[in-house]
């Protein structure tokens, strides 16, 4: 078998389906978010503005983080020493999973590389844990979710996308005395809509399921001291296990659960993905740490970014183009074709400076291709003019449907 051949197929398949993704090399400038140097493929560069960051808050270039960082690689080096059960288990990540714990109102919380091992490894041991487990699945719960229910190799159920009636549907035709799941989001990154978090607490609680809650896109964003919808909706503490991530508002890098004691030690103890993983460095949990503090203490940050979103919305919709409904931070533009959604991508960056990456099947359904813009506190009223007035030109220049299904 002709073993290249059948790579180089693969990623043809791609390319010809216009999906094919080109990541671009980006110098991001301490102090100056969310301005950044592109380098290009011939090795000239050019000054850019990224509006795709998911950097909600620009904490990344907060110096209060970038000082806790610097102090601890200077008091503990670089690497953790290996896994947190061998010699991997340091003060900060100590400290960070009791402020953890404290964000969300647990006794307990667990730290993991990523969002997506949190999930991945939490989900499938769950299984494990509660033999008979069915676990009910939002439709469009994160990939990393997904993998972790089906890797656990145990009965699913998948409701409709934030469908309480069809979730009611499948939990009343379950066993009664069959363990049970719901495992859900609050923000959907793709579209900006927010789950009920309400109704499906109270469905949990009718039919006798847990619940397991995504935060990821929402921690550090929502709530008075950040913790997320649960808490902006007061919900918390009826949620059993929150999952959330370092990565995103929070600047850093890792995701966690947080949940009663109990269940963190039993995942704890049997979850592959936390036993035989490296732990977090030093430097990355230190600034965590400082981060979360942070923005416990800062809601005048969250008000802003919320403030700056409903702008660009706004001016969008002023100027005619397909913004899509959104309820959250997310401000996503529809372009509904994925040769055209990479065109616009490769001209905003290339002729104005903008740089936002094409979101394609299979991150979204096909059809629905988009632009996501995420704007942040720091991204100005001239940064926005500046980009609104690049997709008119473009809008009109490659001939798509602006608000109202009329082409330009």
């Amino acid at each position: 078998m002709d073993y290249k051949a059948a790579f180089r197929t693969a990623v043809e398949q791609v390319r010809a389906e216009g999906r094919y993704r080109v990541f671009a090399d980006l110098k991001r400038h301490r102090g100056d978010f969310p301005r950044a140097t592109w380098t290009r493929d011939d090795g000239s560069a050019k000054d850019i503005v990224v509006w795709c960051s998911n950097d909600y808050l620009g904490q990344g270039q907060n110096p209060v983080v970038l000082d806790a960082m610097h102090a601890a690689i200077d008091a503990n080096g670089s690497g953790s020493g290996g896994t947190r059960n061998i010699s991997g288990t340091t003060h900060h990540h100590v400290e960070l999973e009791a402020e953890l714990a404290d964000l969300h109102g647990k006794n307990a919380a667990l730290l993991f590389t990523s969002g997506y091992v949190a999930n991945e490894a939490a989900l499938s041991v769950l299984y494990k844990i509660l033999p008979g487990l069915i676990i009910f699945s939002d439709e469009l719960n994160h990939a990393s979710m997904i993998a972790g229910i089906r890797n656990g190799g145990g009965q699913r159920k998948i409701f409709r996308h934030n469908d309480l009636e069809h979730l009611e549907s499948l939990l009343a035709a379950a066993p009664v005395d069959a363990p049970k799941l719901i495992a859900f989001e609050s923000v959907y990154s793709m579209d900006g809509d927010i789950a009920d978090l309400a109704g499906t607490v109270a469905l949990a609680k009718t039919y006798g399921a847990m619940t397991y809650l995504d935060e990821v896109h929402a921690v550090g964003l929502y709530g008075p001291r950040g913790a997320g919808v649960a808490e902006r909706d007061g919900v918390m503490a009826e949620i059993d296990i929150i999952e959330g991530t370092l990565g995103k508002a929070f600047g850093v890098m890792g995701g966690y659960i947080a949940a009663d004691a109990e269940i963190v030690d039993a995942i704890r103890s049997y979850a592959s993905g936390f036993i035989f993983t490296t732990s977090l460095p030093p430097a990355l949990t230190a600034g965590a740490v400082a981060s979360v503090r942070y923005l416990k203490a800062h809601d005048e940050v969250r008000v802003i970014h919320q403030e700056r979103a409903e702008t660009l919305k706004k001016m969008f919709r002023d100027a005619g183009l397909p913004v899509m409904p959104s309820v959250s931070h997310i401000v996503p533009v529809l372009v509904g074709d994925p040769v055209h959604c990479k065109m616009v991508s490769d001209m905003l960056l290339e002729d104005h400076g903008v740089y936002v990456q094409p979101i394609n099947y299979p991150t979204v359904p096909r059809g629905t291709e988009r632009l996501r813009f995420t704007p942040t506190p720091f991204h100005t009223d001239e940064m926005m003019r500046d980009l609104v007035g690049a997709m008119e030109k473009l809008w009109a220049h490659c001939n798509i449907a602006r608000l109202g299904g009329v082409a330009a």
